[in-house]
């Protein structure tokens, strides 16, 4: 018989043992999540339909950067004026909203505001001020429940069973929208199929949200108080701490350089689809962006599957083996990716692989979490990882750069870009913080 504390199924289970706010809250965040990975992981070929460079889609890398650094610490000045509850679902309504934009934005085609031009891609922009802002605020108040909830030495799998969860979302989100976008041959028009169905997900989950969160037992967010609190923050981190921020904004900073181009490297570069032989009907074929949505469902169910038994693995074996492997899969990819045959079964097996890095996940919220004191857990995270992505806001421009290239306005190009510069850059700096990490990071006590 098969133990179960090791089974893929184990974070279900898992998670639906948490304590009631942490299953409120893990269902509004499938419903958003849900929604998000419908349209994220497809932006960059929206963009890309609608006429942006490849230097404007590397911009909008960075912009996406830029809000996930900056909105946690106002996030919590929201919450401090009007209750957690509220918050939550203001932010859950602006969320919907920036799916709503997405949808009408480029109805209006390019239009000139005094004099200058503005083009249908910048709605898109405009959209995800909106679309991000639930996702970002939710971050440290996750973390701090799941550590009240859980005992220390099991704190991964804490993080496994919600991880799960919401993961989920992640691979039935760009499934659907991959079915979706076989509805007409335009991904221009295809797309706005999935957005819409992306808005009512956001609607729904901003409902259950209200009716059912019951915030009166929140510590998160109430202790915010301006800049000064950050600089507190982020003088207070646990030593132990800093070797994996180092490793892992590295890490991160590679793949925020060219993490919009996946979608690119498949529709655009290797222009990969599928074609499926079926009884009776025939072959039944999958465009590339639609490709694209299948392989990032295979690459969630890998996730899936290995996350919980690594959980448990890491409880045997420590934290930081686990967290260094993610780190490696992470820092391979791209090179993997921009270098595979143009062939629908070698991005099978690619993506696959990629779902690896997901292994290290639960491992490394509980290295970052781990080593807070008592009542700290929601303020040490919305530190590290208001760092780490502050660190992370230029990658997608720089990744841009090197990709397209940045052209001169007196003619030709200040750098002349190309794919694989790119995806070769960002692997070597992967790389880089895979290795830093191995050789200085520590181990969190309770696994030792």
């Amino acid at each position: 018989m098969a133990d179960t504390n090791t089974s893929p199924l184990e974070g279900y289970r898992q998670f639906l043992a948490l304590r009631g706010d942490v299953l409120v809250l893990s269902v509004a965040m499938f419903g958003f999540s849900l929604g998000f990975q419908m349209t994220t992981r497809f932006l960059p070929e929206y963009l890309n339909v609608l006429g942006a460079s490849a230097f404007v889609i590397g911009v909008f890398g960075t912009f996406g950067n830029l809000i996930s650094a900056v909105y946690p610490y106002p996030g919590g000045a929201v919450s401090d004026r009007i209750g957690s509850r509220y918050a939550l679902t203001l932010f859950g309504v602006l969320s919907t909203l920036g799916f709503v934009i997405w949808f009408v934005g480029p109805f209006f085609g390019t239009i000139t505001v005094a004099g200058v031009a503005i083009q249908p891609w910048i709605w898109v922009f405009v959209g995800l001020v909106f679309a991000q802002a639930w996702k970002s605020f939710g971050l440290g108040a996750t973390y701090a429940i799941v550590k009240q909830s859980v005992e220390l030495e099991r704190l991964a799998r804490g993080f496994a069973s919600t991880e799960t969860f919401r993961r989920s979302a992640f691979l039935l989100g760009p499934v659907l929208a991959a079915g979706l976008l076989t509805l007409h041959p335009s991904f221009e028009v295809s797309f706005r199929y999935v957005i819409a169905v992306a808005v009512v997900f956001g609607a729904v989950a901003t409902a259950v949200q209200h009716r059912y969160y019951d915030a009166s037992g929140d510590s998160f967010g109430k202790s915010f108080s301006g800049l000064a609190q950050i600089r507190s923050d982020l003088r207070s981190l646990p030593p132990t701490l800093r070797p994996l921020l180092i490793g892992d904004t590295l890490v991160r900073f590679a793949n925020g350089m060219v993490y919009v181009f996946f979608i690119i490297v498949v529709t655009d570069f290797l222009q990969v689809g599928l074609e499926v032989p079926l009884p009776v009907v025939g072959t039944a074929g999958l465009s590339p962006a639609a490709f694209f949505g299948l392989l990032l469902g295979i690459e969630m169910l890998v996730a899936l599957m290995v996350m919980a038994p690594s959980a448990a693995i890491a409880e045997r074996v420590g934290l930081k083996p686990v967290v260094a492997a993610g780190f490696g899969v992470y820092a391979i990819f791209p090179i993997l990716l921009i270098s595979a045959p143009a062939s629908a079964t070698a991005l099978v097996v690619l993506f696959a692989f990629s779902g690896v890095r997901f292994a290290g996940l639960p491992a490394h919220k509980a290295l970052i979490v781990g080593p807070a004191e008592k009542d700290t857990g929601g303020r040490v995270t919305g530190s590290y990882y208001f760092l780490r992505n502050t660190v992370v806001i230029p990658s997608g421009a720089i990744g841009g750069a090197l990709y397209g290239g940045v052209p001169n306005p007196a003619g030709g190009q200040l750098i002349a870009g190309s794919p694989t510069l790119a995806f070769g850059v960002a692997t070597a700096i992967g790389l880089i913080g895979t290795g830093y990490f191995l050789v200085f990071g520590r181990e969190f006590e309770a696994y030792q």
